[in-house]
């Protein structure tokens, strides 16, 4: 099952936890957790927002489903991972904000999971700074133009694929490095 939820639904389960974050937030936060190493836990959220604290999510609730999903699109080798930002009818800006959101939200998993200096590829290293430069980006930026829409799209894809090669480098390539020896 690598269907990820509807954004409504994480919404949902989010306030019934009581988290103060977004989906893209959330997302992001669990993707680069995962991406840096971090173990695959239904209470993925004590460990992404840093609060040993929270509520663990409902086996089969949005937020584990969320979790399950996310971990099935990573180790996907058709590289069908794909990110959970704001929905298409919202308008650029609000787009843009949830995509920088996901960014920030990303790297602070990646960074709790991954540690301070993570064994990364040229490439990773180089998509790693892209991604804190994209986490410090506005959306103000852009507005409704054609080619905002455009930048926003290459963007998105961007994005995906440097999760997808810090993941690569982090958690395939160590996995594909025990299997050698």
């Amino acid at each position: 099952m690598s269907e990820l939820p509807v954004i409504n639904d994480i919404v949902q389960a989010s306030q019934s936890l009581g988290l103060g974050a977004s989906p893209a937030e959330l997302h992001g936060g669990l993707t680069g957790w995962l991406a840096g190493g971090g173990a695959d836990l239904q209470a993925w959220p004590a460990k992404v927002l840093a609060d040993d604290n929270m509520q663990v999510p409902e086996p089969g609730s949005a937020l584990d489903r969320l979790r399950v999903a996310t971990v099935a699109q990573l180790e996907d080798r058709d590289f069908a991972f794909e990110l959970v930002l704001a929905d298409a009818s919202e308008p650029l800006q609000a787009r843009t904000d949830a995509l920088f959101e996901w960014c920030r939200a990303f790297l602070g998993g990646f960074g709790l999971a991954s540690g301070k200096r993570p064994s990364l590829s040229e490439e990773g290293e180089e998509a790693l700074q892209d991604l804190a430069r994209l986490a410090q980006a506005s959306s103000d930026q852009f507005d409704s133009a054609d080619e905002d829409e455009d930048a926003l799209a290459e963007i998105e894809e961007f994005v995906r694929v440097a999760a997808l090669l810090l993941h690569g480098d982090c958690v395939m390539g160590s996995r594909h490095r025990q299997s050698l020896n």
